[in-house]
């Protein structure tokens, strides 16, 4: 007799299931059977057949569909990491991004931020709005605590504050750079076509006539790496080298970090940096 096939997703979705509690979904408890929900009470909160939800668990019926599977997500208050989980059970890949906006970081990641004692870094979202900062960056970049929420977006300040085009020493290729990147964080974060992204593009292209030039050209580049040289008032030019980094979890976060490119900058930061704590 052949075995049965593997079923991954419905092996999944029955242990979630078996696990919850019906009093807390508004179901009678009662005496049952078995523990956690029933079949037919998942399927009533994902508002699917409840002939497909048990064909689902056992493996039957072909592969469902992302709408599907959301649907059970939610009927199941499925973290977002348990949504990825049946996403790539079911389909093979992860459920594509769905932008949210943010005000600011955990505690625990200002805490990373403040570690890096010497190396400027700052947490932005995928629209370019600085949501944390270290010392080091509030020195040499810009100290966004000083700015309204709404100033402490990148592209604004790129394209907006003659402060910063006149400390940028490549500013017209740093801006380029810039306005490619965003083009990429938007669409990777699931933004691209958001009544934000939009409104903020509109609003740049008013500001700038140098922004809607670059929106046009269509550029997209990966962020990733490079070097940023930037007039700072009291230490002179320095030579940034900057990194970017995912934050695992948050798809609409990511951190840039900047590390003296020579000796000779990392000497000028320090001096900075002291001058500043004194």
């Amino acid at each position: 007799m052949a075995s049965e096939a593997p079923n991954p997703l419905g092996t999944y979705l029955r242990d979630r299931r078996t696990r919850l509690d019906p009093v807390a979904f508004g179901f009678g408890g009662g005496r049952r059977r078995t523990p956690g929900l029933r079949r037919e009470e998942v399927a009533s909160r994902a508002n699917i057949s409840p002939t497909w939800y048990t064909w689902l668990e056992q493996g039957r019926g072909g592969a469902p569909s992302a709408d599907v599977l959301d649907r059970i997500a939610k009927g199941l208050m499925l973290t977002e990491p348990e949504r990825e989980h049946i996403y790539m059970l079911g389909l093979g890949r992860l459920p594509e991004a769905r932008y949210q906006p943010v005000d600011g970081i955990s505690p625990r990641l200002q805490r990373v931020l403040d570690g890096m004692v010497l190396s400027p870094a700052i947490i932005k979202t995928a629209m370019w709005d600085v949501v944390g900062w270290n010392r080091a960056a509030a020195l040499l970049l810009t100290d966004y605590a000083k700015l309204p929420r709404e100033g402490r977006n990148i592209l604004r300040l790129m394209f907006d504050s003659d402060r910063v085009r006149a400390r940028n020493e490549d500013w017209a290729g740093i801006a380029r750079y810039v306005v490619g990147a965003f083009r990429a964080d938007v669409a990777r974060a699931g933004a691209n076509n958001s009544i934000a992204t939009a409104d903020l593009v509109a609003e740049l292209s008013r500001m700038s006539p140098e922004f809607e030039a670059l929106w046009r050209d269509n550029d997209v580049v990966a962020h990733t790496e490079g070097v940023k040289r930037i007039h700072h008032p009291d230490a002179g030019l320095i030579a940034m080298e900057f990194s970017s980094f995912a934050v695992e979890g948050r798809p609409e976060l990511g951190m840039i970090i900047y590390n003296p490119a020579s000796s000779a900058d990392a000497k000028r930061l320090r001096a900075l940096l002291d001058a500043r704590r004194e």
